[in-house]
């Protein structure tokens, strides 16, 4: 039987900037493969620990994952953009 990660532990400093970079990484690849779903949830994730971040801790992420968040943020998945349809 394998032992299930604890996800529901609080990061901090360095592995909290390593989990924000990669929840972006992972979005990019879900958008890289039009997997727009998938591609959102990994975006709100990211954001909401991004928003958790001291100045110093969003310094630390590299500038082009900082850029791809916040162009693909405001443009793609903005509040002025139409919600996505229901499959049901």
């Amino acid at each position: 039987m394998v032992a299930k990660k604890n996800k529901n532990k609080e990061l901090k400093g360095k592995a909290l900037v390593k989990e924000v970079c990669r929840r972006i990484r992972v979005a990019r690849s879900y958008w890289d493969a039009h997997n727009n779903a998938a591609c959102r949830g990994e975006r709100e994730k990211a954001i909401a620990l991004y928003n958790t971040l001291t100045p110093e801790q969003k310094e630390q992420i590299p500038q082009q994952l900082r850029i791809w968040l916040r162009y693909r943020s405001e443009k793609y998945f903005g509040e002025h953009r139409t919600a996505p349809k229901n499959k049901s």
